[in-house]
């Protein structure tokens, strides 16, 4: 027998009913209308690289189901046995969908480098059996500032009021998070982004009035020059220039040195998210893919593994499960089925009756 092979068993569920609720009201756990996101969250979210990055990992870890097993030593070695999942595994908040709470979960983990979830019941043995995600924008530690988190915290407040850390589950994320250590590759973008709107803006092609002759104009003069003509442009694509004024465009088109640029940062965004290139429709001659189940296992290994690890490994802890009992993902499932890339067996050709 293996050291860690596997059989699947279903046993009774370890806990009763929930009982009780845990205290939070006080802080305003459960009143959504005081939730929020982050400033820094929100810009992050405006630059496309960014926001695919942060979806195609959401859209992976929201789609996980979790197993449930039981490591059971037979002298020779531990045997992993499955179990039959506790409600809150199937729906951990009964409010929303396991895919909302999971991929808000990882959202966190990604831009903030840590995740909170509130327990909201537990069952008769003090286990908690439901749970409620909370924003990481409501949440103060005074004890850790960050950006660099080192345990759990013992004081956690949720919009400004202290709230029992002991019913607070605190995922820390093995990296730190992308709004720290990409400030200044996201700052870049940002900039990158903002003269894009401002050439968007343009009537006419980037260039300038150049004064051949005459009585030199000042510098408010040809501001005002300058303020005319572009003005004119807006409303009319055709101009007139006397023999003294000449426009000339750039030579460097502006539009093309800054698309440059923001592929490039593009490149950079992504290496940032841990994505591979051609995931976020980046163009490289570097690596590639061959099919979508190629595809999935990048994006597993390269981008969301370490996500994934974090929460099985928090939600496997002793204030979750029972010793010897642990959660983790069904990856396998999902990294082997193959559905997109491959043709459908039963598809049909519809006929036009003549």
């Amino acid at each position: 027998m293996g050291i860690f092979s596997r059989e699947k068993v279903l046993e009774p569920s370890f806990g009763a009913a929930p009982i009780r609720a845990a205290a939070g009201a006080s802080a305003g756990i459960g009143q959504v209308y005081s939730y929020t996101v982050g400033g820094a969250e929100l810009q992050a979210l405006t630059i496309p690289t960014i926001s695919r990055s942060r979806d195609l990992i959401a859209s992976m870890v929201g789609a996980l189901e979790f197993k449930h097993y039981q490591k059971v030593w037979d002298g020779a070695g531990y045997t992993e046995k499955y179990l039959e999942l506790e409600t809150w595994m199937d729906l951990p908040d009964p409010k929303v969908t396991r895919n909302f709470i999971l991929s808000n979960t990882f959202s966190d983990l990604f831009f903030y480098g840590r995740a909170f979830w509130y327990v909201t019941s537990r069952y008769a043995n003090g286990y908690p059996s439901s749970f409620q995600w909370l924003p990481v924008a409501n949440i103060s530690t005074p004890d850790q500032a960050g950006p660099q988190y080192f345990q759990p915290s013992n004081q956690v407040e949720f919009n400004g009021v202290q709230v029992p850390y002991e019913n607070v589950v605190q995922f820390i994320s093995p990296v730190m998070g992308l709004l720290w250590q990409g400030q200044r590759a996201i700052s870049i973008a940002l900039h990158q982004d903002a003269a894009a709107d401002r050439l968007a803006t343009l009537e006419t092609v980037p260039g300038y009035l150049q004064q051949k002759g005459g009585e030199t104009m000042d510098g408010d003069q040809l501001t005002d020059l300058a303020t005319a003509w572009a003005a004119a442009r807006k409303v009319n694509a055709i101009g007139a220039l006397n023999d003294w004024v000449e426009f000339k465009e750039f030579q460097n088109a502006p539009a093309e040195v800054l698309d440059s640029s923001r592929q490039y940062q593009s490149l950079e965004l992504s290496r940032l998210a841990n994505i591979p290139a051609y995931l976020v429709g980046i163009p490289t001659g570097g690596m590639t893919y061959q099919n979508a189940q190629q595809a999935r296992q990048d994006l597993y290994l390269f981008g969301a593994k370490l996500y994934l690890d974090c929460i099985e490994q928090t939600l496997s802890g002793p204030a979750i499960l029972p010793r010897g009992r642990y959660v983790e993902f069904n990856v396998s499932d999902y990294l082997t089925e193959n559905e997109l890339a491959a043709p459908s067996s039963q598809s049909t050709t519809n006929e036009v009756p003549a």
